[in-house]
């Protein structure tokens, strides 16, 4: 029983009375009425739309915020994913080709499974990174890896990790020479506009991309010879006959025909350094095929005495000094070892028949050298002979020709046969080649 010490404070007494039966208990009570003296306030339209916008763009937010997660982690697997190459190839990329033809050919090469994928994550990739690290897609021949991702694909793309070819352009060759080398390159694009001044050029390896237009190996190569040669003039020997970095690229050039021997090339570079500040005339046999062919290189035949004779502006055994011009394109040995030449009197230098050359302070030292390489002439001549007498031997129903050593032709034979005052140095390249000298060689004055 409910008394009036068990009635909660301040309710009304009418709310504790007991209901006389369960039905009445179930039934709802009489909602108390409204409190006198109150102000019923109105909601505001403009309040109550606010709130809706408000509600609806914050849903709208969230739904969006939901759309992109899902969005960005299917675009993170596609990404990441495996691609569909079953074993390494190289693909290329040509120039001008925007990324949605980048994604079309890499699709259509089986690189990637989507070029949709492709370009949305570049996209975002592009957006996420920026200012970071360039994504910027590349043309270029490319080796994709086997399995290789889309995230793969896009950096190696992005980076320009493309495929490198290599050219070998050997040091001695002319700037014709080089050119008509790079002009037979297929991986090599663009027409020369013209052939470089001579000496102009590095020799070395030049490795490029696939489609790299031809004129931009030239310009690398005039780049790194300027820079080689500003580097070592400063650190050239005091006091040499050569005062400009271009004489020492004619001079260089001169050691680089004469010598393809890393262990000569200093005592050779001394020997024409002597000579100038004798001064006495070089008397290189390099520079008379020159004198005849200019770039082309290679005279085609042995030297005569008509040549040695022949009046040019190259041939160092009718001018005084060096040459107007270099001879060729020397390479950085050479050019190192002429503006740091062995300190040595050798004002002469023969070939010794081994591939390299005897060396001499005086004519008469000179001259038994010289009489070492007419025997090793004779003997080489000799052993032809000798060979092609018993090839002739083995065919049948041949006579074979009469043996002996053959006799020298009657300018070479004018040329032995005159006093070897100083005798003249064959070409490195005849001597290195294979050990057979030049049929004439004039005596050096």
């Amino acid at each position: 029983m409910t008394t009036r010490r068990d009635r909660p404070p301040n309710l009304p007494a009418r709310h504790n009375v007991r209901p006389r039966s369960p039905s009445e208990a179930l039934e709802p009570r009489r909602a108390p009425s409204r409190p006198r003296g109150g102000k019923i306030r109105n909601e505001s339209p403009r309040v109550s739309g606010f709130v809706k916008l408000l509600s609806g763009l914050f849903t709208l937010c969230l739904v969006g915020m939901g759309a992109f997660a899902a969005t960005g982690a299917m675009l993170y697997h596609l990404y990441e994913k495996s691609g569909p190459l079953e074993v390494s190839r190289t693909v290329a990329i040509p120039k001008g080709e925007g990324r949605i033809e980048i994604a079309e050919r890499l699709e259509r090469e089986g690189v990637i499974s989507n070029r949709w994928a492709f370009v949305a994550s570049h996209l975002m990739q592009s957006w996420i990174g920026r200012g970071a690290k360039n994504l910027d897609l590349k043309a270029g021949e490319y080796e994709i890896k086997k399995n290789a991702s889309i995230r793969e694909v896009v950096e190696t793309i992005a980076q320009g990790k493309s495929v490198l070819y290599k050219i070998s352009l050997p040091e001695g060759l002319t700037s014709q020479q080089i050119v008509e080398r790079l002009k037979a390159e297929p991986n090599l694009t663009g027409d020369i506009a013209e052939v470089p001044a001579e000496g102009a050029l590095l020799p070395d390896t030049y490795r490029f991309s696939k489609g790299m237009a031809r004129q931009e190996i030239l310009d690398r190569m005039k780049a790194e010879q300027q820079r080689l040669i500003a580097s070592l003039w400063e650190t050239r020997q005091p006091d040499l006959p050569i005062d400009t970095p271009e004489k020492a690229i004619i001079l260089a050039s001169i050691v680089e025909k004469e010598t393809g021997r890393a262990d000569e090339r200093q005592r050779v570079a001394g020997v024409f350094v002597n000579r100038l500040r004798k001064p006495m005339r070089l008397q290189s046999d390099p520079t008379i095929i020159y004198g005849i062919v200019g770039g082309q290189g290679s005279l085609g035949r042995s030297i005569t005495r008509a040549d040695i004779e022949q009046k040019t502006a190259y041939n160092t055994y009718t001018i005084n000094g060096l040459p107007p011009g270099p001879i060729c394109n020397p390479g950085r040995p050479a050019l190192e070892a002429t503006l740091n030449p062995a300190k040595t009197k050798d004002l002469y230098f023969v070939a010794d028949g081994t591939g390299g050359h005897q060396f001499s302070e005086n004519l008469n030292d000179h001259n038994d050298a010289v009489a070492n390489w007419r025997k090793v002439e004779r003997d080489a001549r000799a052993k032809e002979a000798a060979e092609e007498k018993a090839e002739a031997a083995a065919k049948p129903g041949q006579t074979p020709a009469p043996g002996g050593v053959p006799s020298p032709p009657a300018e070479d034979a004018a040329a032995e046969a005159t006093p070897a005052a100083a005798p003249v140095a064959p070409t490195a390249q005849a001597a290195t080649a294979s050990n057979i000298p030049l049929p004439v060689r004039k005596p050096k004055r």
